[in-house]
């Protein structure tokens, strides 16, 4: 009688341990999948009916403010058709280009569009579009400057450049001593009154500064030997975002649009 009665505890204790194994098991792999009603960043977006952009206001002929204080320019532009594709509204939150990253990373906007440089630096932390710019960085002086005709002439001259840029990077490699600005249009009016000696800057720039002012006292007398692709930028995880960009650019150049946005403020094709 205890032998029967031993018998039958030890296969109760053990059908409540391997009840209490499966039960274990069973939360374990509950716990690993994903909540059937998580929304993708995309599906937020579109939720909201908003793409929130991250742009400078203060960069032309990128993203700038017209006479009548509208926030105008290219990337602004494809911003806005961009979004058009995606079926929600474009909202642009100007920051201050030294501000712009961590503005992103604190989730104040979705995406930035700013002429953002693709870089192995930036590539470890944030996702990027296909490119939709491609540009080289000039050399820009005044018509009566003789002394700077190439980029190591730098050395020991002042170059305003804005100071976590790519570009100021370059200067410093040249030798130069920078002067920080805020953007294009601060380093062109430093560098006509004589406050500075030069300014690396966008090639693209440059070529809309003599679209609008073709008797501009300033000449380009250098240029990098490598092109620099731009780009939207992303915090990394929203993939289908990124995906669903990259598809409306492709049909922005198919259908003719990139081209047409492209022509209106450079006169040529700036995604080659």
């Amino acid at each position: 009688m205890r032998r029967t009665s031993l018998v039958i505890f030890v296969l109760t204790l053990t059908l409540m341990v391997l009840a209490a194994c499966g039960n274990k098991t069973d939360n374990t792999a509950a716990s690993t999948q994903p909540a059937a009603n998580e929304q993708s960043s995309l599906d937020k977006i579109k939720a909201s009916g908003t793409l929130r952009i991250g742009t400078e206001g203060t960069y032309a002929p990128f993203t700038f403010h017209d006479e009548s204080g509208k926030l105008v320019g290219f990337d602004v532009e494809i911003a806005e058709e961009v979004s058009k594709r995606l079926g929600v509204k474009a909202e642009f939150i100007e920051t201050q280009w030294d501000g712009i990253f961590a503005g992103l990373d604190a989730n104040r906007f979705d995406t930035i569009f700013n002429e953002v440089s693709i870089r192995d630096d930036r590539k470890e932390k944030y996702d990027f579009s296909t490119p939709y710019i491609v540009s080289k960085a000039v050399l820009l002086v005044r018509d009566d400057d003789n002394e700077i005709t190439k980029l190591a002439d730098l050395k020991g001259k002042k170059s305003a450049q804005s100071l976590t840029s790519n570009l100021a990077d370059i200067a410093t490699a040249n030798g130069a001593e920078i002067v920080g600005v805020d953007g294009f249009n601060q380093a062109i009016d430093l560098l006509m009154s004589k406050r500075v000696d030069a300014t690396i800057n966008d090639s693209l720039s440059f070529l809309d500064l003599k679209k609008q002012k073709p008797d501009v006292k300033i000449k380009m007398v250098d240029e990098t030997s490598d092109a620099s692709q731009s780009a939207a930028l992303f915090l990394k995880g929203n993939d289908e975002l990124v995906q669903a960009v990259n598809k409306a650019l492709a049909d922005m150049v198919s259908d003719g649009t990139y081209l047409k946005i492209s022509e209106k403020y450079f006169g040529v094709d700036v995604s080659k």
